[in-house]
């Protein structure tokens, strides 16, 4: 009797000690899957958290390819173009602000441009710049629509680079009440005083020419100038420059500056973020091609 008691009593030891050890064994896995829970909790709120700010969208691409056309001219057409080549197709800043400095003999004038609004044109200044193509020429106009026109090699508002681009960033025209040709009152200027436009000539051609209006401009009939930028320090220096007087420029047209206003630098920054408060970006109008160029002035380049 004694002997089955003891063997009761080893059999219950036996049980006592497998139950503590499963016990055991389960209270460590469930701390091992509590820990797993706990780190796979907060994985999954960091990876929120990262999508949440952005963190999975890609990084924007600030270039594109294949976005400008660079159109040559027919040697010999123009002998008025100056030969430096043509802008890259690939890798055109599409968004951001450039800073240009236009350095003259009447003072410094600083721009800002805007790549969003005229990736194109802004390549083509930025390309130029870097060939040194502004420096030491002159603005040979100042245009009777209230504008500084500089950009010709030649001085002869022929000139320019030997290849062509299309227009963009073309503002709307002002809306005009019934039956009246003149904008309705109180309606913004299509070309600000201080906005910088591309001088397309002949129209919806670009090359290297170049309007800093002055004082605030809205044609009659369709805008021909594709806006690049504005003015942000210097219109005081442009402003000087309108009031300088002015003599036939051999067409007819008394709009040529009696004193030269030459250009000694003009130079593009690197490609920035664009500020808080933006740079100009017009309304494309809805001809791709517009006609009209600043009164008094040939429009008959190649």
């Amino acid at each position: 009797m004694a002997s089955k008691d003891r063997q009761r009593k080893l059999a219950r030891a036996k049980l006592d000690r497998q139950m503590a050890r499963r016990a055991a064994n389960l209270r460590k896995k469930r701390r091992i899957q509590a820990g797993l829970g706990g780190a796979l909790a907060l994985v999954l709120i960091g990876v929120g958290a990262f999508w949440a700010l952005g963190g999975f969208d890609k990084e924007p691409v600030n270039t594109a390819s294949d976005v400008c056309v660079w159109t040559p001219q027919e040697p010999g057409v123009n002998v008025n173009a100056k030969d430096v080549g043509e802008p890259s197709t690939t890798d055109v800043p599409t968004f951001g602000v450039r800073d240009m400095t236009v350095t003259t003999s009447q003072g410094a004038v600083k721009a800002q441009l805007d790549l969003a609004g005229a990736p194109c044109g802004n390549a083509s200044m930025a390309f130029l710049a870097g060939k040194n193509f502004y420096d030491n020429t002159t603005c040979h106009e100042i245009t009777t629509e209230g504008a500084l026109h500089c950009g010709d090699p030649s001085g002869t508002n022929l000139g320019g680079p030997t290849y062509t681009f299309a227009n963009e960033n073309v503002p709307a025209a002002a809306p005009t009440p019934a039956p009246s040709a003149s904008p309705a009152p109180g309606t913004p200027a299509v070309y600000p005083a201080g906005t910088v436009a591309l001088y397309p000539n002949p129209p919806g051609a670009n090359g290297s020419q170049f309007l800093i209006f002055f004082k605030d401009f809205t044609p009659a009939g369709e805008p021909a100038y594709p806006i690049i930028g504005k003015v942000t320090t210097g219109l005081d220096v442009v402003d000087a420059i309108s009031k300088i007087e002015t003599v036939d420029n051999g067409n007819g047209a008394k709009v040529k500056p009696k004193t030269d206003v030459t250009i000694q630098s003009l130079t593009v920054g690197a490609v920035q973020a664009n500020p808080a408060d933006g740079a100009p970006s017009a309304t494309p109008s809805a001809t791709a091609n517009p006609t009209g160029a600043p009164s008094g002035t040939p429009s008959n380049a190649s």
